[in-house]
Order: C-alpha cells, then sequence, then structure tokens
C-alpha cells in the first residue's frame, strides 16, 4: 500500500480543479513535500499560500508540459533541490470540443502535447529516481473518454486513449522489474469543473464534483489500485463493448444513454486544469 506521509509528490496541473483539491488533501496526509507544477502564476501563489504549512513543504513551479524543454529542466532543478519524486500525478490537460474539421492544427497538437506527450515526458524524468530508489507511485489521470468514442471531442480522446495504452503498459514493464513501482490510471466521466463546462452528463452518469474524485483517487493510490473508473457506470464500457457488436453498442451508447451526445452543448474552456 502506497502511503502520502513523509513523501516527496509532484502534481502537474496542480494549481486548480481536482489537481488543487487532491493536493489539499495530501498535505493533510503528511506528507513531506509537495511541488505543483502549473502554467499559472497567480494560482500557484495562491496554491502556495493555502497550502503551506509546518507539517508539509509546498513547492512551486511555472511549467508548460507541451513543452518538453521546460519540463527536463524543471525534473532536474526539481530533483537537485528537493531530491526525488515519491508519487508523481499526472493531471495537466485540456480539451478543444468541436467538431474535428473544425480544429486548428495547433489545438490538435496542443491537445495531443499536454495530455498524452506530457505526461510521458514528466514521468520518463523522473523514473529513474524512482527506479535508484526502487520505489514510486505513477497516477495517470486519463478519461472515460479513452475507452468509448464520443463525437466533438476526437482529439481529446485519442489523447486519452494513448494514454491509457501507454499507462497500462508501463505498468505491467515496471510489475516485470525488480523496482517497486505501481501505477494507477484513472478513467473519470465527466467533472464538474469549467473545463467541462455545459456537457450533458449520460444517463445514470451524473457529474462527478471535484472533491468526489479527488478523494476517490487519494482512496486508490493508498490501495494500490491499478484502475479508478467513476462513476460507476463507466465500469462496464469495457465489458459492454467487448461482448456487443458495434452496431449494438453505438445504438445503446447513442441513443440510449446519449453518450454520443452529451458535448453538444458543452461551452467549456481550453486551459489546464
Amino acid at each position: 500500500m502506497s502511503s502520502f506521509a513523509k513523501k516527496h509528490i509532484l502534481i502537474t496541473g496542480g494549481a486548480g480543479g481536482i489537481g488543487l483539491q487532491m493536493a489539499r488533501r495530501i498535505a493533510r496526509k503528511g506528507a513531506a513535500n509537495l511541488t505543483l507544477w502549473d502554467i499559472s502564476t497567480d494560482a500557484l501563489d495562491e496554491a502556495y499560500h493555502e497550502l503551506n504549512s509546518n507539517q508539509t513543504d509546498i513547492y512551486t513551479a511555472v511549467v508548460d508540459i507541451a513543452e518538453t524543454a521546460q519540463i527536463y529542466a524543471a525534473a532536474e532543478s526539481l530533483i537537485k533541490n528537493v531530491g526525488p519524486v515519491d508519487i508523481l500525478i499526472n493531471n495537466a490537460g485540456i480539451i478543444v470540443g468541436k467538431p474535428f474539421e473544425e480544429q486548428t492544427r495547433d489545438e490538435i497538437e496542443q491537445t495531443i502535447r499536454i495530455n498524452l506527450l506530457g505526461a510521458m515526458h514528466v514521468c520518463r524524468a523522473l523514473l529513474p529516481e524512482m527506479q535508484k530508489q526502487q520505489s514510486g507511485h505513477i497516477v495517470n489521470i486519463a478519461s472515460a473518454a479513452g475507452l468509448i468514442p464520443n463525437p466533438n471531442m476526437t482529439v481529446y480522446a485519442s489523447s486519452k486513449w494513448g494514454m491509457i495504452g501507454w499507462s497500462e503498459s508501463l505498468r505491467v514493464e515496471l510489475d516485470q522489474q525488480t523496482a517497486d513501482i505501481a501505477v494507477t490510471t484513472v478513467e473519470p466521466s465527466y467533472i464538474n469543473t469549467g473545463m467541462f463546462e455545459g456537457v450533458t452528463p449520460p444517463l445514470l452518469t451524473p457529474l462527478l464534483e471535484p472533491e468526489d474524485i479527488a478523494d476517490r483517487i487519494i482512496h486508490a493510490v493508498e490501495k494500490d489500485k491499478t484502475h479508478l473508473r467513476a462513476p460507476f457506470m463507466v465500469r462496464f464500457i469495457p465489458l459492454l463493448k467487448g461482448i456487443l457488436p458495434q452496431k449494438v453498442f453505438d445504438f445503446l451508447a447513442g441513443k440510449l444513454f446519449m453518450v454520443y451526445q452529451s458535448m453538444d452543448t458543452f461551452k467549456g474552456r481550453t486551459s489546464t486544469e
């Protein structure tokens, strides 16, 4: 079982949304060092002043994980000045919610750079130190969109499908090694933050509150769970896709549960969350 007490934890996209919610909980659990990376200086300053305490030392850095050079420079500085990271939470992400043909080249590339490549490079920069100390935990915040197709979020879905494939493969790869490094892949449905403003939740799949999903993630890490799928209906997606013909699955998802219409009312924002 993983513990946050007396550990060094890094959260990307840690100054807002579920990143900040997780940071609050981790600080209360007695972490020795908590590092937040985000692109917003103001949000990082606010988070620092809220979280800083005698129990947990808070470190912040403005890091755009779409920029690979920034990741490796920040990671090198962090390891040198604070120490190796024990628990990495790859949380930063963006969404562009509109038809594929309307997405610009920059929007496509930025989504993949942040949601997938950024997470990979953050992990690549920190993993060698975890392997040296023979322990660690990597938490990858993917999405239920990585399990099921959804119109108007084609690029976002592809980035999350990619993250699930990478995260799962990394888990198996590390299992085959001697280092005690766990990997948890988180696949939530829509979360009630500005990132998903305006979405219409599918039938029987309510919006997740940031506080609730943060609690679930923390619990999943402490229990060394390989997957966290929430809310409850998300757990059935792999099974239904595996046993149902595609047309039947599309009917259920599109006509009955209204998944394929859930982004029709999307407003959102393009920012780290």
